[in-house]
């Protein structure tokens, strides 16, 4: 095992993470997310339900313990998908964690907490399982799995997060040290551009030609 002791900082990396760190348990969490939340309303389809089996009937205890968990998994998952700092990626983390455990003591709480009725699977006994386990029990087990291995790794500093923090760094540094454009006041005269001397015989600018006495003469006006 490599050990990374950064003696410059001793919290580079603490903060800012590569944004690949959450990609794929974000993108898993947001599409088991869309499923919680979706399956109660589409299962009727394919008699793959809760009573009432008719499809997209909303009830309380569908919004308790389904839409609402499905909502805040897809929410986390987002959150680690799209986070470049630690603490926003935790916090979809532990959304997805939260979520996870009510999917799946969200059911036997609904009769105590009065949050409606749920139903029964229907079909047969293999059925009604595979029910249970598809909109509750498995499903919360999965998103706290998922939910649980992000955080896990959000909370470890390693050496791609060190890594990234030190070239962030060093883009930082090189833009303040990158000089700015001079001020017109702050250019040297012999390094300003100076006017074409005119042509011999041309007639300069700003100056009126008389003719006197003792010949044509050009007399410069002082504006």
């Amino acid at each position: 095992m490599t050990h990374v002791a950064d003696i410059d900082s001793p919290w580079l990396g603490a903060w800012h993470i590569p944004r690949s760190r959450g990609v794929v348990s974000g993108l898993l969490l947001m599409l088991l997310g869309v499923w919680g939340a979706l399956i109660p309303f589409v299962g009727p389809y394919f008699d793959f339900a809760f009573t009432p089996n008719s499809a997209w009937t909303w009830t309380s205890a569908r919004f308790w313990l389904e839409v609402l968990p499905g909502a805040a998994t897809f929410v986390g998952g987002f959150l680690l998908l799209m986070s470049s700092t630690r603490g926003t990626a935790a916090l979809g983390a532990w959304l997805a964690i939260v979520a996870g455990a009510w999917f799946v003591v969200g059911p036997t709480l609904a009769g105590p907490w009065d949050l409606g009725a749920l139903g029964r699977p229907v079909g047969g006994s293999a059925r009604q399982a595979l029910v249970w386990i598809s909109f509750f029990y498995g499903l919360g087990a999965v998103i706290l799995f998922l939910g649980s291995t992000a955080w896990g790794r959000l909370s470890v500093r390693g050496v791609r997060d060190v890594a990234a923090a030190r070239r962030q760094r060093e883009l930082r540094e090189q833009a303040a040290m990158r000089p700015g454009p001079l001020a017109e006041s702050e250019v040297y005269p012999s390094d300003r551009l100076s006017a074409p001397a005119p042509a011999e015989g041309a007639p300069v600018e700003g100056a009126e030609e008389r003719t006197g006495a003792f010949g044509r003469h050009r007399r410069r006006s002082h504006r």
